[in-house]
């Protein structure tokens, strides 16, 4: 079974009682508890964090990320589903993760529990306690997390475009979150948000227009995409709206702005 990246609530509907299917609800815990997609596994999105300063978005260790997945039940052959109820962050979040470590088979539920709601569709309050699995995260894949080190070194790369997902006040540097105030130089800012639909629960809004928009901002398909936020958790939603676009190299940085904006030797520049 195989599910595409992006799925719709009716979709999702039919393949409810798939054997190998792991739906993970990213919502507030009194969202979750109210009402969510029946057999959905509610999981505390501050798990996918490190949760240290300065950079609280960094990954967790292996070993922690491996005790995760194993209290999810994951396989390498689990379907997981994700969704969250703010449109995407937390979901793309746990996506990203999965991929990070190799995970194939991964898709987002479009719009989460607003769109799935929307369509009328049923709901459970009962939580869910999936089978643990003995899971343990091996090899990375390469390119999915960048570090510090690596953006210093491409952020001036004509190849390479730096995807600020932050609202625009933090990326002029009117609002800040960090020692420095701001965004990396040359980085390119369209906000996480911008990508949903609000008039449609939250959906991703057409991908042919949102090609087009980030295109005229010189975010494309040729190049290297970094994409960040504060710490890792808007510009999740980012990097999946350019998995959806169909980019070959796109990246989240982990340490994102908590990490940059409170590191002593990062270069920074506040909008006129």
């Amino acid at each position: 079974m195989s599910l595409p990246l992006l799925l719709e609530p009716a979709e999702l509907a039919n393949h409810l009682d798939d054997a190998n299917l792991l739906i993970v609800d990213l919502s507030k815990e009194q969202v979750y508890a109210q009402a969510h997609v029946p057999g959905a596994v509610h999981l505390d999105f501050k798990r996918l964090q490190k949760g240290t300063q300065p950079a609280p978005g960094l990954l967790p260790d292996d070993d922690t990320l491996s005790d995760l997945f194993s209290e999810l039940g994951l396989t390498p052959d689990t379907q997981v589903v994700a969704y969250d109820d703010e449109g995407g962050g937390w979901a793309g979040r746990l996506l990203w993760t999965l991929d990070y470590i190799g995970h194939a088979h991964y898709a987002y539920l479009n719009g989460g529990i607003h769109a799935w709601l929307a369509a009328d569709l049923p709901t459970s309050s009962e939580p869910h306690t999936p089978t643990p699995s003995d899971y343990e995260v091996g090899l990375h894949k390469a390119g999915v997390n960048v570090d510090l080190e690596t953006v210093l070194a491409e952020y001036q790369n004509p190849d390479v475009v730096i995807w600020d997902a932050r609202s625009e006040e933090e990326y002029a540097g009117i609002r800040a979150f960090a020692q420095k105030g701001g965004h990396i130089p040359g980085a390119v800012h369209y906000e996480w948000t911008d990508a949903m639909d609000k008039n449609d629960h939250l959906r991703v809004r057409d991908l042919d227009t949102l090609r087009q928009e980030l295109a005229a901002l010189g975010i494309t398909a040729d190049r290297k995409v970094i994409t960040h936020c504060q710490t890792h958790h808007r510009s999740s939603f980012t990097w999946l709206v350019g998995k959806l676009l169909g980019f070959p190299h796109i990246a989240g940085y982990a340490g994102s702005w908590a990490e940059w904006g409170n590191h002593p030797d990062t270069p920074f520049e506040k909008s006129e």
